[in-house]
Parts: structure tokens; sequence; C-alpha cells
């Protein structure tokens, strides 16, 4: 009788529980955890506010912990997985959040050292060099082109910048938003509500005429790209999220995103946004640290790179993901979960579900 290999079981917690307008890429995380083919997993949730629907998602999450927000800093957050890990004995942690992975990249030794939690994260260096300030530098650096932009600490400041680049041109917050603004009072509309949610600076970039094509991967931190999956958006939010998108074929692309990986030998997932202009030229939007909140496509097209990124992490047997499904789509949907006050109460009173 042939012996059945039996699979671990690892206890991987998650953040990005939120599932809203611009939703977190915790849920769709878990997706891909759920279907990993050489693991088994126990989810643990960790959310930063009561109402986050991943809290209440009990097929997709075993537990819930609330965690304190990053600004609560380092020493409050590294008590809190102590007392979380003392019950839970967690083997992975999937940060989620642009604001959170400073603190996190700040703690990964100890948590590794003194708790056995694994990451799969960038070093401090690759996560401030590719920060949105920094970006138009580190384009130079590698090659790559990438839209001028210039920094405003004050509202003062963007009148001037108006007359430099001329409209439309385009105010980014400094961990997430964007908006285009076609005037001067819009640029100040922007300004205003971009740095009361997000804080200072605030960038003005360049406003790039073309089609937005994304691509999510995972580099090794050696220098090898082990996933990457384009997609190009189909339907957008007020908020500039792809709500719907489609895998499409583009050797470029991929080839610009090999090399990026190679020459910075990025350590874990990450989310290339390019706008690619109709003279077929690539302009690097932005580069986010972590997966997309559309990171469970990969896994429709064959690439559950969330996968391989435990068992890097881990140490386990893995293979460079290549192939994928082209003109595979995603559509978000909203759906209305029915939960009982007792489950709000408890998370918001205990900090445990």
């Amino acid at each position: 009788m042939k012996k059945v290999e039996k699979k671990p079981t690892f206890t991987i917690a998650v953040t990005g529980l939120n599932a809203i307008d611009s939703p977190g890429p915790g849920v769709p995380v878990i997706r891909a955890l759920r279907e990993a083919k050489s693991f088994n997993v126990r989810i643990i949730g960790l959310s930063y506010e009561a109402l986050e629907p991943g809290i209440y998602m009990h097929n997709l999450v075993d537990k819930v912990y609330q965690v304190p927000f990053p600004s609560a800093g380092t020493e409050a957050m590294f008590e809190r997985f102590s007392y979380i890990n003392e019950v839970e004995n967690i083997d992975f942690l999937f940060p989620n959040f642009d604001a959170e992975l400073f603190n996190f990249i700040k703690l990964e030794n100890k948590l590794d050292k003194e708790l056995g939690i694994k990451m799969l994260i960038p070093t401090m260096e690759q996560f401030e060099a590719r920060n949105k300030v920094n970006l138009y530098e580190y384009g130079k650096k590698h090659g790559i082109k990438v839209p001028f932009a210039k920094q405003a600490f004050t509202i003062r400041e963007i009148p001037a910048m108006v007359n430099d680049f001329g409209f439309p041109l385009v105010i980014k917050g400094k961990f997430y938003d964007a908006k285009i603004a076609y005037s001067a009072d819009q640029a100040t509309q922007h300004f205003n509500k971009i740095s009361a949610e997000w804080g200072l600076p605030i960038l003005v970039q360049e406003f790039v005429r073309g089609t937005e094509v994304n691509i999510c991967g995972v580099g090794d931190g050696k220098g090898n790209l082990v996933g990457a999956v384009p997609m190009r958006k189909l339907y957008i939010t007020d908020k500039g999220k792809a709500w719907a998108g489609v895998t499409i074929s583009d050797k470029n692309l991929i080839n610009i995103t090999k090399k990026l990986v190679k020459e910075t030998k990025w350590n874990g997932p990450f989310e290339l946004e390019v706008m690619k202009t109709v003279e077929d030229e690539y302009y690097l939007i932005e580069i986010n640290p972590r997966f997309p909140a559309w990171c469970y496509l990969p896994v429709g097209a064959g690439q559950n790179q969330v996968e391989n990124v435990v068992n890097i992490a881990l140490g386990l047997p893995y293979k460079p993901q290549t192939k994928y499904e082209v003109g595979k789509m995603f559509i978000r949907y909203a759906y209305d979960l029915i939960v009982d006050m007792n489950e709000f109460e408890k998370i918001s009173t205990f900090g445990e579900l």
C-alpha cells in the first residue's frame, strides 16, 4: 500500500481584513492560503477596527485578535504579538498594509528570534528606496522611466508647482490615495483632503497619459523573480482602485519586473503600477511593497504566489512560477454579512473573537 504523505499545518496570521471600497489584501491572501496545495492552514486574523468584515468571515478566519495601530509603536506591537503567539504559536505573518510595514521591518528579527514568527518582507533599505518621494531617483538608478515629482509640505507651495507642472497633474498621499487635478482649485482641494487623511508630505507628480497596467509578483531576496502576473484594470472606483481586471500578455512588462527584482534583490511580494503610453513606453507610477488587493487573480490564473511566499520564508521546497492564463478576469462585488451583535461586542470589548 502506497504511503500517503501528510501535509503540514501552519498557523498563519494575516492583517488587512477590511473589505470596503478601498479593500485590504487580507481576505484575498487568506483565500489563496486556503487553496495552498503544499500545506494546510489555521488562519489568525489581525484587525485594527471592529468593523473590518474579514473578522466575521468564519469560513476563512479561525480566530481574530485586535492589534495596536502602527502609530502605537513597535513596543506595543511586540507586546501584543507576544500574547497572541503564546496562545496561537504563529508560524508565519502576512503584513498587508504599507503603513504597518515600517514597524514590522524593525521588528522582523525580534519576532523571528524570540517568538519564532517568520515573514517575507522587504528590507528597510528596499522599503525606503521605493517610497513615492524617492521613486523618481529610484527610476533613474535602475533605468526605468518614472514621472517627475516634487514634495509639498504646505499648501503655499502648490501654486508654484502648478506653474511648473501644468495641467493635469497628480496629487498623491505618502501612503495611499492619488487624485488628478485639472485646475488650481482642484489641486488645493486634493492637497487638503489627502493631507488631512494621510499626513505630509504630499507628492505632486507629472501626469502621464496611457493605459495603467499592474503586475503582482514575488522576489526571493536573491534577485530571482519567482512569480509574476500582469493585469489591466477594466473598472476603477473613484479612489482609483481596480474593481475589475483581466490578466494580459506583456513580455516587456515582465522583463522590466525581472530586471528590477534582479538589481534590487527584492524580498517578498510586491505590486508594480505602470502606465503604458500609446508609444509603448512604460512609466513606473508606484511600487507597493506587499500583495495588492487583487492578489487572488493570480491564483485563478494558475499562480498561487501567496503559497510560494510561505514556502520561501519557511525554507520549504517551491518552484518559480512563470506560466499563467491570459484572459482571466476578476470582478469585485459587495456582499452583506449577517453578524450577531454579540460578536461585534466581543471583538470591541475583549479584542478577541
